[in-house]
């Protein structure tokens, strides 16, 4: 929430400077995160017949590691299937899959065939998963 701002109640300098600032209820949004994601995971994985199990790489926009540790566990995932960056880079926005799906290939562990679920929770509460098999060079 940002109580001043913007085109509705614009700036003024005469305004307090902390009244300026983005306020977020953490716990709440970190609630809304993992619900939201394991319902969206659940729904894209029932709509195309898969399994969780079927997934080799779950590739989770890098926001949190709490976050990505509770969807993940929800999902019955296993520690190896859930690929984690946040810890290298930290929040990248929307970079953090594709710079994750590079560390993978990098690695050596991201194969032709591979079926990868990304899965992303963003600025606005917005959301969105893709289930697709890796197609290499």
């Amino acid at each position: 929430m940002t109580p001043d701002g913007g085109t509705g109640n614009p700036h003024q300098a005469e305004l307090k400077a902390e009244a300026s600032f983005i306020q977020m209820k953490g716990n709440e949004t970190f609630k809304i995160a993992v619900r939201t994601l394991t319902n969206d995971v659940i729904d894209i994985l029932q709509n195309n017949d898969t399994a969780a199990s079927d997934i080799k790489h779950f590739i989770p926009h890098q926001a949190n590691y709490r976050i990505i540790k509770a969807v993940g566990d929800a999902l019955k995932m296993d520690k190896e299937q859930v690929v984690l960056t946040v810890h290298k880079y930290g929040n990248t926005s929307g970079a953090s899959i594709p710079m994750a799906m590079n560390d993978l290939y990098e690695e050596g562990n991201l194969k032709v065939g591979d079926l990868m679920l990304l899965d992303a929770f963003g600025g606005g509460l917005t959301w969105g998963s893709a289930l697709l098999p890796f197609a290499g060079k």
